[in-house]
């Protein structure tokens, strides 16, 4: 399990990066802050677009080869998230896991 770690922008929102490479997420679990707007940036190193989505978090956005783009997503209720590339479901797969900021520092 690989695991995304925060960045804060200049306006103090959390912000976590997905990598795609050779169609797989290279971050599997992503744990975000509960209750708290989040920017997602995802960049495809691949040649080919890839589609990221999510029903849960009612997502869906096309990311072209060799780009990167960013998704504000959020405020989430504790929870866990499914995310999938949908152009490569059986290997671009992920979660995205909210959870109180108690139980990420711990």
């Amino acid at each position: 399990m690989v695991l995304a770690h925060a960045t804060f922008a200049s306006d103090d929102v959390p912000t976590f990066k997905i990598d795609i490479n050779k169609h797989v997420f290279d971050t599997d679990l992503v744990v975000v802050p509960a209750n708290t707007k989040i920017k997602l940036i995802v960049h495809n190193h691949d040649k080919t677009a890839e589609e990221i989505e999510s029903r849960s978090l009612k997502l869906k956005k096309i990311i072209m080869g060799k780009t990167e783009v960013f998704l504000f997503v959020g405020p989430l209720p504790e929870g866990d998230y499914s995310i999938i590339g949908a152009f490569n479901r059986r290997t671009a797969t992920g979660v995205i896991r909210a959870q109180s900021k108690a139980k990420i520092s711990n």
